[in-house]
């Protein structure tokens, strides 16, 4: 049986996480549905946080502008809490749809009444940097996370951000994206892979779990470094971001990205990877 939590290959499972809570690429983003749907199953989920104007967080993807994901417009942070809940969700093509937007309280009350599968974890990608949490941001943050802490894992290409939440938040997992927008770019010119992956150990100590472009990956093998080897070698798991599509060219990639080792491959189409990708069993 197709499972769109994960592929074991050579004895070796590599799971599938769901970009923006998605099971398949036709689905809308960060429905609740959804999103117990995949923590039901065991399956990696992830969702995206921005700060809101009353001090906590909306689960949505841009602070600058919330018009393409939802009915409202205008940056998060300027719309309160009660505002934000009252806006529809968006489809893919734009139209709006039954569901409403949630805020961070809005989804861990969901996983508290209805317990995810031990093996689920659910990502809290954190957009904005730590300008934006101050001391009751913080708090709030870690007294609605704190109860279902085990179970989800925040991460931010903001290694203070990341710090200051799961200091405050006990038992909630920690990841770091060291990617930023012109890590690929230096790399290039200097190809110093080694220095890459020992700023990254350096800039967030505690990281768990560490997410990397999948083109930063591929260049690194290239380039005849294994960057994954070398994170496996700081007792970190790896995932790899974003195949936005199923079909035979990201298929490949998943297949050369599994070859080379990444513990996660994040993909708006779990579902139809999966499919393309062979059974859980597939040597």
């Amino acid at each position: 049986m197709i499972s769109p939590v994960s592929v074991t290959r050579n004895g070796r499972r590599t799971f599938f996480k769901w970009h923006r809570a998605r099971r398949r690429g036709s689905d809308p983003v960060f429905t609740g549905r959804r999103i117990l749907e995949g923590m039901a199953l065991g399956a990696s989920v992830e969702v995206d946080l921005v700060r809101h104007r009353d001090g906590g967080f909306v689960v949505l993807h841009d602070h600058r502008s919330i018009a393409r994901e939802t009915t409202g417009a205008g940056p998060a942070i300027a719309l309160g809490a009660a505002e934000l809940r009252a806006l529809n969700l968006r489809s893919n093509d734009g139209a709006p749809i039954a569901d409403h937007v949630m805020l961070l309280e809005d989804l861990c009350a969901l996983l508290a009444a209805t317990p995810p599968h031990p093996d689920a974890l659910l990502q809290l990608d954190y957009k904005q940097n730590e300008s934006v949490l101050d001391e009751a941001t913080i708090a709030s943050f870690a007294r609605v996370v704190g109860p279902v802490a085990r179970n989800m894992i925040v991460s931010s290409g903001s290694a203070a951000s990341v710090r200051l939440l799961t200091e405050a938040t006990p038992g909630l997992h920690i990841g770091f994206d060291p990617c930023d927008d012109n890590a690929f770019d230096r790399l290039k010119v200097t190809g110093d892979f080694a220095g890459f992956v020992h700023t990254a150990l350096e800039d967030s100590p505690k990281a768990e779990l560490i997410y990397l472009a999948n083109e930063l990956v591929l260049a690194a093998d290239d380039a005849g470094f294994d960057i994954i080897g070398a994170f496996h070698a700081a007792h970190r798991r790896v995932d790899a971001y974003t195949l936005k599509t199923a079909d035979a060219k990201t298929a490949a990639i998943a297949g050369r990205l599994i070859g080379l080792g990444v513990d996660q491959i994040t993909t708006d189409d779990p579902e139809g990877l999966a499919a393309l990708l062979g059974t859980p069993s597939d040597g």
